[in-house]
């Protein structure tokens, strides 16, 4: 079993996540506690736990509010140990969005090869979102949308990482959008390049959205509209 895997669902997109989600968060908190217990010798320690540790409180704080020593206190290492690790909080960073991204995508490709049809895919995708509503560690946004919005373009290493999310989420999107388009649910002469775009910008103004305090019912009608925009006949 990968811890990660049953711990840490960052998407909905599994086809098992409704009936997982509650037991997920569940463990998401008690198996925090067992990589630290795992992480008592430096030498030994699981380094990609750790890892995953960090990505999880960088998510919930952001960038600048986590502080070296939360990270220490959080990941159990000692300082020259995350150091000889992670060479340094920008680095360990850098890892985390690689992660998040990995196991976004992972999760979605796995979601649009599961779904009946490419447009029950997309419709999921969107809906879905109204469900981070009740996620027990918090209204969290999308981690890569949150840098981008607190790094701006400062760091280019981050922009970087940050832009492969993007792309990488979009290129999901782009194939369900050409796969809908030759299932005749979507116009084939609207552009699909466009169109995945357009998913992009939805999905990330609907975690925003729950960031900012919107109710279920806002999530969901935002979500049904778009849909709806998308198979919109010109």
């Amino acid at each position: 079993m990968h811890f990660f895997d049953d711990a840490y669902n960052i998407g909905p997109f599994s086809p098992n996540y409704k009936q997982r989600n509650n037991e997920c968060i569940i463990l998401s908190v008690a198996g925090i506690r067992v990589l630290l217990a795992m992480a008592g010798r430096p030498r030994e320690f699981d380094a990609n736990g750790a890892r995953d540790i960090a990505m999880h409180l960088f998510w919930s704080q952001g960038y600048d509010a986590t502080s070296l020593s939360d990270l220490l206190s959080a990941m159990g290492l000692s300082k020259s140990s995350f150091y000889q690790t992670f060479e340094s909080k920008l680095s360990l960073f850098e890892r985390c969005l690689e992660r998040y991204r990995e196991i976004l995508v992972d999760t979605m490709t796995a979601g649009l090869a599961n779904a009946p049809s490419a447009m029950t895919f997309i419709n999921f995708a969107l809906v879905d979102v109204a469900n981070d509503i009740n996620d027990p560690l918090g209204r969290r946004g999308c981690l890569m949308m949150n840098t981008a919005t607190e790094f701006a373009q400062r760091d280019p290493r981050i922009a970087r990482c940050v832009e492969a999310g993007i792309q990488a989420t979009r290129d999901v999107f782009l194939e369900a959008i050409t796969a809908a388009q030759t299932a005749g649910d979507i116009e084939s002469t609207a552009s699909a390049e466009v169109l995945a775009d357009y998913l992009v910008t939805i999905v990330s103004g609907l975690k925003s959205q729950v960031k900012a305090g919107a109710s279920h019912d806002q999530i969901v009608n935002i979500a049904e509209l778009s849909v709806a925009a998308l198979q919109r006949k010109t």
